[in-house]
């Protein structure tokens, strides 16, 4: 049935398009003389030209439609792997064009005959170069909205209460180690969280990882964000937007920040030095574990269990709760026991705080 509409429809505009071309030859030959016309009223020559484009219309109805399935399919499937800003941007250039070729077509209505059929011709041919024009430039596009949005978001900020709070940007990193799942819980994190879409794909192909220990992280960092989206009374958003003209992950969570003017939260120590030299700033989450470690001061007894020998000739080590290293000096000979000892001196590293003791004995 819509064959036979379709066939019918496709028809009409071929006798459309006889009768409109029948008109330009009668009106060409007023003026250039090809035919004479003395015996053959027009009207029969309008009538027998439109009939023959009608019929040849008729007969490559069905060719036209087969290909035109063939168009919207192919249309199709190029839609479904082009990404939604090159769509967009096409759309948007696509728009542009047409805009200007209406503009500039009415000058030549006036024209006889053909000034009815310029305006397409400009649409067709400025549409194509809008949208070609704005899929090449998509990159410096990208930067012009990009920037326009951190100007927005400053203004936002200026003219917002005191009381606004940054929205924090999740890392890979910070997600798969877990702890800020029970940071939120406590109530510590204040604002909205974002996921970025592109931290959300980095996640997926790593538990779909052929590595054992990389898939148990993956998921395990899949496990943590649906905790923190189902169980825990925080503002979550998923940012779907990405920056393809970046590669790293991490140069795309800075570059976030800085648009949505947002604090990156992560536990990864070359991403916070990034960060913070481009003045974004950052919550790392290892700082805040050492920093509500206990105090430790020399001279403080405690009570722990020697677990293995250290590197140095008769040192033994020991943990705290909090993973915390203690270096006991003459320890060795104590593994496996619980003992107590007397705090010498702590050592705060970039890898956490190191305490130093030796047995209450000696």
């Amino acid at each position: 049935m819509i064959n036979k509409i379709l066939r019918i429809v496709i028809t009409m505009i071929g006798l459309g398009i006889g009768f409109q071309f029948m008109l330009l030859v009668l009106y060409l030959n007023n003026y250039i003389g090809l035919f004479h016309l003395d015996y053959v009223p027009t009207l029969i020559i309008k009538l027998v030209g439109t009939l023959f484009f009608g019929i040849i219309f008729y007969l490559l109805s069905s060719r036209l439609i087969d290909a035109g399935i063939r168009s919207k399919e192919w249309l199709e499937n190029r839609l479904q792997h082009t990404p939604m800003r090159d769509i967009l941007y096409g759309f948007f250039g696509v728009v542009m064009g047409l805009l200007v070729a209406n503009l500039f077509s009415r000058a030549f209505l006036s024209i006889p005959w053909i000034g009815g059929y310029l305006p397409i011709v400009f649409n067709i041919i400025m549409a194509y170069l809008g949208g070609s024009i704005a899929l090449k430039k998509k990159e410096e596009l990208s930067n012009l909205i990009s920037l326009s949005l951190a100007t927005f978001q400053k203004k936002k900020k200026s003219s917002s209460p005191i009381g606004w709070v940054k929205p924090k940007i999740l890392d890979t990193s910070v997600i798969i180690d877990g702890r800020i799942a029970d940071i939120c819980k406590t109530g510590f994190v204040e604002g909205t969280l974002i996921i970025p879409s592109f931290v959300l794909e980095e996640l997926r192909h790593i538990a779909d990882s052929s590595d054992s220990l990389k898939r148990n992280r993956g998921r395990r960092g899949l496990d943590i964000l649906n905790k923190i989206q189902k169980e825990l009374d925080i503002d979550v958003e998923i940012y779907e937007s990405d920056f393809e003209d970046i590669s790293e992950v991490d140069s795309k969570l800075v570059k976030l920040a800085q648009i949505l003017d947002g604090t990156i939260i992560t536990n990864d120590f070359n991403l916070n030095k990034v960060a913070e030299f481009q003045k974004v700033r950052v919550l790392n989450i290892n700082e805040l574990a050492n920093a509500v470690k206990p105090v430790v001061l020399p001279g403080e007894e405690m009570v722990v269990q020697v677990i293995k020998d250290g590197k140095e000739t008769g040192q033994g080590v020991a943990y705290l709760d909090d993973g915390t290293m203690i270096v006991v000096d003459g320890g060795k000979k104590h593994i496996g026991e619980t003992i107590g000892v007397m705090v010498t001196s702590v050592l705060q590293t970039a890898a956490g705080r190191m305490i130093f003791a030796k047995p209450k004995s000696l």
